[in-house]
């Protein structure tokens, strides 16, 4: 029952973007597109946003394991509430943002959880780090000015000692934790 319900899911995808076996490409809309990270310093809640996120999305509704996602992530537009936090996050015990100025996700296959459940396996990119992530989301479609559009969510979490966010001091997860949480809401153009 479940395969019968994401193949209709699937096929009325298909009917609502107007695709039949093709791909649709679609890019990020910056505008109305969010990321952002949750992190706590000292018991202290925070959090920051990615701007200016590049991304494109290939989505065969038809096939939704042969998607294709590239996401480019510049490091240095980071936007945090005060210009000391950002500046230690740029620094080179940080993001090292001068060395490193772009974080990469990168995925070529999905996989349909249900519905309009989707999980995308890839490698994510920080600093010279790379490690497989598998990245979960919801798509949703609409319509706006007479064009579909998607619209995709997620939340993960991400270690960020594993691509050595935090060296030196800023290693000690008691004052900063190791889960960064990433909360996704982006849009088509």
């Amino acid at each position: 029952m479940r395969t019968l319900r994401s193949f209709t899911a699937l096929l009325s995808l298909a009917a609502f973007v107007g695709v039949s076996a093709q791909a649709a490409t679609w890019t990020l809309s910056p505008g109305e597109s969010r990321v952002i990270f949750h992190y706590a310093y000292e018991d202290v809640p925070g959090q920051g946003e990615f701007r200016n996120v590049d991304a494109t999305f290939d989505i065969d509704a038809a096939n939704p394991g042969a998607c294709a996602i590239n996401v480019s992530i510049p490091i240095a537009e980071i936007y945090v509430d005060t210009s000391e936090v950002k500046e230690y996050l740029l620094d080179v015990d940080m993001f090292n943002a001068a060395e490193f100025p772009t974080a990469t996700f990168q995925a070529t296959q999905c996989r349909l959880e249900s519905g309009s459940a989707f999980v995308a396996d890839g490698q994510l990119t920080i600093r010279d780090k790379t490690h497989p992530i598998s990245f979960p989301f919801t798509l949703g479609m609409e319509m706006q000015d007479g064009r579909p559009r998607f619209n995709l969510t997620s939340e993960v979490t991400v270690n960020r000692l594993d691509f050595e966010v935090g060296t030196g001091w800023w290693s000690d997860t008691v004052a900063l934790p190791n889960e960064i949480r990433i909360e996704v809401n982006v849009y088509s153009q």
